[in-house]
């Protein structure tokens, strides 16, 4: 069982559990403490004897990892979804009991979750356990930052709840928790893979490439889904150890609902916020990777002097930086983009700092940012009425932000890309891409095939 540096956690229960009973009010008492090294898909994995409603967060190139377990509290909203999650997630926190002497990002009371890409769609299908925003704090928090492991237990008490019993089940699962594991599992076998008419969807593209030509919108961003069934239930823990070890560049992400998991390894920071320091990404612009150096250097310096990829680009790096320029002083961002080479992929990427101002918090950036013309289009009306007049899947998730944010203005979101939901032995995969009016329905399609690489090599299933 953890022990703190100048009271155990039992004791800390017991202090907290009398403030409960003095003013019986239902609270949140948070405790943090330093642990020793654990690896966090080994937490993941054992996580599903202990709790329902896994998460997993990680950013691989700054080697930072949550790993939340079970579900102490969580907050929804379907209407003002930002706002919402704003008012809810204060009012948990400000009559919480909260200990922790770390202050490190990511520890203490931490809500993770979602929103949607539209939050007027309705979903019935594939994504019906995801309607609206949806946040969880977990009852028990694993942090991995470089070498610093943290651990975070959430708890609600209520004035007359049974401490003895409460402390010996908090003990007997954290000593789960943390024990070590093989992962030596073996990935389920496909069943069939389905992928809807191409002709359709190529189709659509043409019918969005004329809208532009009419000069109703710029940009337009198209998306489409394969299933694969499987002969039994993927297991998310190799999916995610795939994903950490080929996706060096992206983030790592999983959301437990219910019998459903949302995944994927995603390029696109949306905003990261440390100690007031805003970091954002504009990532618009895709090409293959070479198969030998000088064809790979040959596609990137295409691909920087492409007119239709830079207008692309150029098209998320306005709106950014007129969206964080509201809330944000001191906002730099450089006169060109840059290549950001993934496993199979490479993009044109536009990094942007900020100092972000002391009444605007993660969530009022996420509110002015989604969706980016690299997930909607622009302008921002047209493209997303396009979309929604005539894309035939559920978008859900789908290209919408996912991350955390914790009770000391620390948090990051990234676009929900290259990913994938998971439901018993069905994985719906998702891709999308950026129609101009110069594309191409048929370079178009053959673009989101390279994008459903990442979730297919997660799932040992061949891209062909």
């Amino acid at each position: 069982m953890i022990e703190l540096k100048e009271k155990t956690f039992k004791i800390l229960l017991n202090e907290a559990y009398q403030t409960v009973r003095e003013d019986t009010t239902t609270r949140l008492i948070s405790v943090t403490e330093r642990i020793d090294p654990v690896n966090p898909l080994v937490v993941f994995e054992r996580a599903k004897d202990v709790g329902n409603n896994r998460f997993f967060w990680s950013s691989v190139a700054e080697d930072f990892y949550l790993v939340g377990v079970g579900e102490s509290l969580s907050f929804q909203a379907t209407d003002d979804v930002y706002d919402q999650v704003e008012k809810q997630w204060k009012e948990i926190i400000n009559k919480a009991i909260i200990y922790n002497e770390y202050i490190q990002p990511g520890t203490g009371p931490v809500a993770f979750g979602g929103f949607p890409f539209d939050s007027q769609e309705q979903l019935k299908e594939v994504w019906k356990d995801f309607n609206g925003s949806q946040f969880r704090i977990p009852t028990y928090l694993v942090v991995r930052n470089k070498d610093a492991y943290y651990l975070t237990i959430n708890l609600i008490l209520h004035p007359n709840d049974q401490m003895d019993e409460l402390y010996e089940q908090v003990e007997k699962d954290t000593d789960e928790l943390l024990s070590a594991l093989l992962l030596d599992q073996t990935q389920a076998l496909m069943d069939r893979k389905e992928e809807k008419d191409p002709s359709h969807w190529m189709e659509l593209v043409q019918k969005a490439t004329n809208k532009i030509k009419q000069g109703k919108a710029a940009k337009i961003v198209l998306a489409r889904e394969m299933d694969i069934y499987f002969q039994s239930k993927p297991i998310i823990t190799l999916a995610l150890q795939q994903l950490v070890e080929t996706q060096s560049s992206s983030f790592v992400f999983a959301y437990e609902q219910e019998e459903s998991c949302f995944i994927g390894a995603t390029p696109e920071r949306l905003v990261r916020v440390e100690q007031e320091q805003l970091f954002s990404a504009c990532l618009a612009g895709t090409a293959p990777r070479g198969k030998t150096l000088a064809e790979d250097q040959r596609i990137a310096t295409n691909l920087l002097d492409d007119h239709k990829n830079r207008e692309e680009h150029d098209y998320v790096v306005q709106m950014i930086k007129e969206a964080v320029s509201n809330a944000c002083t001191a906002v730099a961002i450089p006169d060109k983009p840059i290549i950001y080479p993934l496993e199979s992929l490479q993009h044109l990427y536009t990094p942007v700092t900020a100092k972000l101002k002391s009444n605007y918090t993660i969530l009022d950036i996420v509110k002015c940012l989604h969706p980016t013309p690299a997930l909607g289009g622009l302008p921002r009306e047209a493209s997303m009425a396009f979309i929604q007049a005539f894309e035939p899947i559920e978008r859900g998730w789908y290209g919408a932000p996912i991350g955390w944010f914790d009770t000391y203005q620390n948090g990051e979101f990234a676009v929900a890309i290259r990913s994938g939901l998971i439901r018993n032995k069905r994985a719906t995969l998702f891709a999308g891409c950026g129609v101009v009016k110069e594309s191409s329905p048929v370079d178009e399609y053959e673009e989101t095939l390279i994008k459903f690489a990442p979730m297919l090599d997660a799932l040992g299933v061949d891209n062909e």
